[in-house]
């Protein structure tokens, strides 16, 4: 074993100046290792806005697809109609087409109403009827929002009457109801102001004159609704 000779000065061994490298490597510390695998703050928020728009995207083909689901049931079950391509065939009209004879007055039973706010027009014109050979009905006060001269209403079997009346007022609309009995109503509106003179009434064959707006058809029986509580006709 070889000594020192005595009075040589001792080797040191030397330390590493950079306890970071070993045998000419790096070494990882502690805090290097932690800070790589740190979530980044910003890649996380990134990864929240990406979740919440696949989340979105998600929800809205779903609600499409039920809508989708829901639309076809609708039309399969007639709930929602989808036009033809199909032209239509222009509609039928309400007014009556039949060609009426002028029915004479003392066969035709006619009711009076007032909706002119003119108290005893009703009264006044039923008088007029009756004096020209009419059957008087009801003679009472009415209400309507039609605007014209005046309404001539009735069923089928009071129609003819319907055409007579027409004749005597002139400028009415005809509207027909589900009544059994021949009797026809004349409604006075404020625009009516006078039966026509009887000597120049037309009595030639000829139709019914319905709305010139909108031809219609009241379907209620008990049509005219008279309202309660209102002056004298």
């Amino acid at each position: 074993m070889q000594r020192t000779p005595p009075g040589s000065p001792k080797k040191l061994r030397r330390r590493p100046t950079d306890v970071t490298r070993l045998h000419g490597h790096h070494v990882v510390t502690g805090p290097e290792l932690r800070a790589t695998f740190a979530e980044d703050p910003q890649s996380h928020r990134g990864r929240f806005g990406r979740r919440l728009f696949h989340g979105i995207v998600l929800v809205l083909l779903l609600g499409l697809i039920a809508a989708g689901a829901i639309g076809a049931w609708a039309i399969m079950n007639g709930v929602i109609r989808v036009p033809s391509s199909v032209t239509s065939r222009a509609p039928i009209s309400l007014c009556p087409t039949t060609t009426f004879d002028y029915l004479p007055n003392d066969q035709v039973t006619v009711n009076v109403f007032n909706a002119a706010s003119r108290s005893g027009l009703a009264r006044e014109v039923s008088e007029q009827f009756a004096a020209r050979g009419y059957k008087i009905g009801a003679v009472d006060n009415s209400g309507t929002s039609y605007t014209g001269v005046a309404m001539v209403v009735s069923g089928v079997n009071g129609q003819a009457g319907a055409f007579n009346l027409q004749r005597n007022v002139a400028g009415t609309d005809y509207f027909q109801d589900n009544r059994e009995d021949a009797s026809v109503d004349v409604i006075l509106t404020p625009d009516f102001g006078a039966l026509v003179n009887p000597e120049l009434v037309d009595q030639t064959p000829g139709l019914l004159l319905c709305p010139r707006e909108n031809l219609r058809i009241a379907d209620d029986s008990k049509w005219p609704v008279l309202p309660k509580g209102e002056p004298t006709p």
